[in-house]
């Protein structure tokens, strides 16, 4: 009888455990830097083999956010690799006929890998109708008064949506996305990450940023706010791209991420993304770090 009663205790446990299947979910996408990986014209033995073998590739970063309930899907940054991750996405969660092509599109800055894919909503290809688009200020501008992308605007393939730094923005009665504006070179446009938050966690998605130390947000208050960071790991040390400045490309070092937060219990909370292809983690691990995986889960 004991051993009847701890079976049924165990397996009540089990159940509880697993996500409801109408809870709301994000799905990652794509794991690389703006350029994927392998990028274009790399002939190195490793990038071969990756040209050879599809399975060896990985897409540019980008996170999809799902609620089943409502059937709604959004979709952090347009990136190059947006026919296949738009396609991916209808796998996971098929949209009605009737539903829009996505109900949003969040973008963190103007770096080629986060908005590039907008091109593909116009007349040329989808020819979508008011996809609602978040944007910082400069981000809107660039936007609005410059082509091709101002098209877009004039032909309401896109609305855009404002946003600030700081002020959460309800997505739908469940889910709410905050912008936190971080440095980064802004060439064109702010840069932000996003913390999303559902009806039983949140997630820090963070592509982008030049140094923790340039933040005036300390990363572990940050941290301490979500369930699961997804982080940028862009490089892994100094010695991957010799002969080149970081500084003209500054990002925090996997190695300095993980020297911050070694003391730390909010360390088991990260997982890495945005890899340049130069860094060694897209295609061997190491211990105590963890890159996100392209089709991972986290609820909401």
């Amino acid at each position: 009888m004991r051993r009847s009663f701890g079976f049924i205790a165990l397996l009540l446990a089990a159940c509880a455990s697993t996500p409801a299947p109408t809870e709301p979910f994000a799905i990652v996408l794509g794991v690389a830097q703006d350029g994927g990986y392998p990028q274009a014209g790399c002939n190195r033995p490793d990038c071969i083999a990756a040209w050879s073998n599809p399975g060896l590739r990985q897409r540019v970063a980008s996170l999809a956010i799902v609620d089943p309930q409502s059937h709604q899907r959004w979709i952090i940054d347009a990136t190059p690799d947006f026919p296949s991750q738009l396609r991916r996405l209808y796998e996971i969660a098929p949209r009605d006929k009737s539903a829009p092509l996505l109900d949003g599109i969040l973008l963190t800055h103007a770096s080629i890998g986060h908005y590039l894919g907008l091109a593909q909503l116009g007349r040329e290809v989808l020819g979508a109708r008011s996809i609602k688009t978040y944007a910082m200020p400069r981000m809107r501008d660039f936007l609005e008064h410059n082509g091709p992308w101002e098209q877009l605007v004039k032909l309401h393939n896109i609305e855009l949506m404002p946003i600030e730094d700081g002020v959460a923005i309800a997505l739908n009665e469940r889910i709410t996305i905050t912008p936190l504006r971080v440095p980064h070179r802004d060439e064109y446009s702010e840069t932000v990450g996003y913390i999303i938050r559902g009806p039983s966690r949140a997630i820090l998605w963070l592509p982008d940023i030049d140094k923790w130390e340039k933040w005036t947000t300390p990363l572990v208050s940050v941290l301490a706010r979500v369930d699961v960071a997804y982080l940028d790991g862009t490089f892994y040390d100094a010695s991957e791209l010799p002969g080149r400045d970081l500084r003209e490309i500054p990002h925090p070092l996997i190695t300095e991420t993980r020297s911050l937060l070694a003391a730390s219990p909010m360390l088991a909370k990260v997982r890495f993304i945005h890899l340049n292809q130069s860094n060694p983690l897209l295609r061997e691990r190491r211990d105590g770090i963890v890159v996100a995986k392209d089709g991972e889960r986290s609820g909401l």
